[in-house]
């Protein structure tokens, strides 16, 4: 198989939606619509579902809203998901401070059919232009020390990695583990565009992330803030996939906040369909990703 091939950028291909239903930072202060307890976890997943999401992407958190790395959350909102809805559940494994093998244990334990797998380390900053000042900064470190470990024990559990790409270095790395067997094609990426300290929010540098993609890669565009939809409209352009939701992004428009991650991917969905591609179903996505889970 030629790796550096060109991608699959086949514009006619269903589009995969994804939500991201809620990050680890961000509160009801700032969102009223961010689920806090499994129920609401599962009523976003339903709202999401019912508007065209074929997946979720989620970072627990305790009912109290509070970030959580437990087995106990994780499962309680994966049940509840389930229970709802039958749309394709991934986790995130990004975390500052928790330890491998804690992050394998709800991993190992829940069996989600998708886990996010951070491709590299970087600053990571949030930059406030009015201000002159950065609302946060520091280091995520993702070596590929614990990239493998992580890996390992998602391929034991027959879980998919979902490969985040922030820059393109991160994007290199995906050639070894690939080398070496541990990525299975086809190769299930996100490019994740316009944190501070990754590649900037631009059509142009997706372009050259995408033409570094390794083939056979079904790959998603994720982006912050407003530049989601910019940035959304010329991934679906290219045949990628798109990823929106309250983790990203709050707007529906300038001042117009979403009511919830239904929303959200409503909008999405319209706009891949006035590009003339149709959207993914739960099945579509299951069957050419090769899933194993829920």
């Amino acid at each position: 198989m030629d790796l550096y091939a060109r991608p699959n950028q086949d514009p006619s291909r269903p589009c995969m939606v994804t939500a991201a239903l809620s990050g680890v930072v961000a509160n009801r202060a700032q969102c009223p619509a961010i689920p806090y307890t499994p129920e609401e976890y599962a009523k976003e997943a339903k709202r999401a579902y019912e508007a065209g999401a074929a997946a979720v992407h989620l970072h627990a958190r305790s009912p109290d809203g509070a970030p959580s790395f437990e087995i106990a959350d994780y499962q309680a909102i994966r049940d509840a998901i389930v229970a709802e809805c039958p749309v394709i559940i991934n986790f995130s494994t990004g975390a500052l401070d928790v330890s491998v093998e804690k992050r394998l244990a709800y991993l190992t334990a829940v069996k989600p059919a998708v886990a996010a797998l951070n491709m590299g380390s970087m600053n990571y900053a949030k930059y406030n232009q009015k201000k002159k000042s950065f609302v946060f900064d520091f280091v995520f470190p993702n070596p590929l020390s614990e990239i493998r470990a992580l890996l390992e024990g998602m391929n034991a559990a027959g879980i998919k990695p979902e490969c985040e790409c922030f820059d393109a270095g991160h994007v290199g790395s995906l050639y070894p583990l690939i080398d070496m067997g541990m990525l299975a094609a086809p190769f299930q990426v996100s490019l994740i565009m316009g944190v501070i300290g990754g590649v900037p929010g631009t059509v142009a540098q997706l372009l050259r992330q995408v033409e570094g993609l390794p083939s056979n890669s079904d790959w998603e565009v994720i982006a912050l803030s407003l530049d989601q939809w910019r940035l959304l409209a010329a991934g679906a352009a290219m045949g990628g996939n798109v990823r929106v939701g309250l983790e990203d992004n709050f707007y529906l428009s300038p001042g117009q906040m979403a009511a919830s991650n239904g929303e959200l991917v409503a909008k999405a969905v319209r706009m891949v369909r006035d590009q003339g591609r149709e959207i993914a179903t739960v099945e579509q996505c299951r069957e050419r990703l090769g899933l194993v889970h829920p």
